[in-house]
C-alpha cells in the first residue's frame, strides 16, 4: 500500500480559491458602488428639449395621458413604485410641494396596480395624475435609471431639470433649485429654498 495522501488532499491553492474568488468579486462590488454617484453626474441628454412622447393608461381612472398633458403648466414629473423604499423617503416632500401648489404628475414605474394603489391610499396621493408604465419603455424613452426620478417639465413641455434618486436630497434640491430659479419658476424656487 503507497502513500495516498497527496491524491486525497486538495492542495492548498484549491481549497483557498473559491475564497480567492469572493475576494475578487467583492473588490470590484466596491468599486461600483463607489461609482454610483457618477451616473448620477451623468447629465441627462433630455434637458432643454421636448419630453418624450408617450401614451399611456392612468392608475386611477379611466382614460389615457399623453405628453401633451405636460403643456400650459410647469409640472414636476415623479417617475415612482410602491416597490421603491427610496420614493418612501421622498414621498413627504412631493406631498409638500403638490398641496403648496406645485403640479406633480406621477408616472408609475414597473407596479401592480393594486400595490400602487394602496401605496397611495396609506401614504398619501399628492399627484394630479398618474400614467402607469407597466413595462417601463416609457421610462427608457425619459432615460430612467430606476425609481425615484424626477423632471422639471415647463408650460411648452421642455424639459428643463433631471433629479436622480429621491427628490430631497441635497444635491437635487440645489440643482432643481437653480434650474427653477433660471426658468422664472418663482414659486417652485421658494418651496425649494425653504426644504433647503
Amino acid at each position: 500500500m503507497g502513500n495516498n495522501q497527496g491524491t486525497n488532499q486538495p492542495s492548498t491553492l484549491r481549497r483557498f480559491m473559491p475564497l480567492m474568488i469572493f475576494g475578487v468579486l467583492a473588490v470590484f462590488l466596491v468599486i461600483g458602488l463607489n461609482n454610483v454617484e457618477t451616473v448620477r453626474d451623468v447629465p441627462s441628454p433630455l434637458i432643454d428639449k421636448p419630453a418624450p412622447q408617450f401614451d399611456l393608461p392612468l392608475l386611477l381612472q379611466e382614460g389615457r395621458m399623453t405628453n401633451q398633458d405636460l403643456m400650459g403648466h410647469v409640472t414636476l414629473v415623479n417617475v415612482w413604485a410602491s416597490w421603491c423604499f427610496a420614493c418612501r423617503q421622498e414621498h413627504e416632500v412631493v406631498k409638500h410641494l403638490a398641496r403648496n401648489g406645485i403640479r406633480v404628475i406621477g408616472l408609475n414605474y414597473k407596479d401592480e396596480t393594486e400595490d400602487a394603489k394602496n401605496w397611495l391610499a396609506r401614504l398619501g396621493n399628492p399627484y394630479t395624475s398618474i400614467a402607469v408604465d407597466y413595462d417601463g419603455r416609457s421610462a427608457i424613452d425619459w432615460g430612467v435609471y430606476g425609481a425615484p426620478e424626477t423632471f422639471l417639465v415647463d408650460g411648452q413641455g421642455i424639459v428643463r431639470y433631471k433629479a436622480i434618486g429621491p427628490i430631497n436630497s441635497p444635491k437635487n434640491i440645489e440643482g432643481m433649485l437653480e434650474a427653477a430659479t433660471r426658468h422664472g419658476y418663482t414659486e417652485l424656487a421658494e418651496l425649494l429654498t425653504r426644504l433647503k
